[in-house]
C-alpha cells in the first residue's frame, strides 16, 4: 500500500497513488545530489526481465519507459542504430542486470501512447536513481513530456555537467 492507503492499478502493478501527486505542489522536487543520498521514494517493488534499450526496461513483464529522459534509438523498425545507442542500452544493462530488484515511482501521467508504465526507476540495493545516473554519465539526453516534469530541473543541470565535461554521447556523438 502507498504511503496514504492508497494504490492504483497500472499495466499490471498497484502503484501508491500519492506518488503520482508528489510533484503537483509547485514545490521544487529534491536535487538529484540529494536523493541519490537519501532514501527512494516508495513505490512499487519489481524485478527485472530484461533491458529492451537504454531508457525502456520490462519489470515483472510489464514494460517501463524511464521517465524525464531519451537514449538513442536502437530498436525502432526501418531506421538505423542511431548514435551511442548500443553502449546506452550496455549501460542500462549493467546498471539493472536481469534479477535486479527496482522501485517504479510514478509522476502524473502513469503510462504513455505506447500502453508503457513510466516512471522513475530506483535501484533498490542502493536506491541509485537510474533515470539521473544516465543523464550524468551523457548515456541519455532530457526528455520532458508534461504533466511528468518532478525532476525536469535535475536532470537538465546533470545533462549540462554532461555536456560541458563531454561524457558518453556528448563527445561521441555529432
Amino acid at each position: 500500500m502507498g504511503p496514504r492507503g492508497l494504490t492504483r492499478r497500472v499495466a499490471g502493478l498497484t502503484v501508491p497513488v500519492a506518488l503520482a501527486l508528489g510533484g503537483c505542489t509547485g514545490a521544487p522536487g529534491p536535487a538529484v545530489a540529494e536523493s541519490a543520498a537519501s532514501p527512494a521514494p516508495a513505490g512499487e517493488v519489481g524485478r527485472v526481465t530484461r533491458v529492451v534499450d537504454g531508457d525502456t526496461l520490462v519489470v515483472d513483464g510489464v514494460r517501463v519507459r524511464l521517465i524525464g529522459i531519451d537514449t538513442p534509438e536502437s530498436k525502432q523498425p526501418g531506421s538505423p542504430v542511431e548514435c551511442f545507442a548500443l553502449e546506452a542500452a550496455a549501460r542500462m544493462g549493467a546498471l539493472l542486470p536481469e534479477g535486479t530488484a527496482v522501485r517504479l515511482a510514478l509522476d502524473v501521467d502513469p503510462t504513455d501512447d505506447f500502453g508503457r508504465t513510466l516512471a522513475y526507476v530506483y535501484r533498490v540495493a542502493d536506491d541509485l536513481f537510474v533515470n539521473a545516473a544516465l543523464v550524468r554519465e551523457g548515456y541519455a539526453s532530457v526528455l520532458t513530456v508534461p504533466p511528468n516534469v518532478r525532476h525536469a530541473d535535475d536532470f537538465l543541470e546533470l545533462q549540462g555537467e554532461a555536456r560541458q565535461a563531454g561524457r558518453g554521447l556528448w563527445s561521441s556523438c555529432p
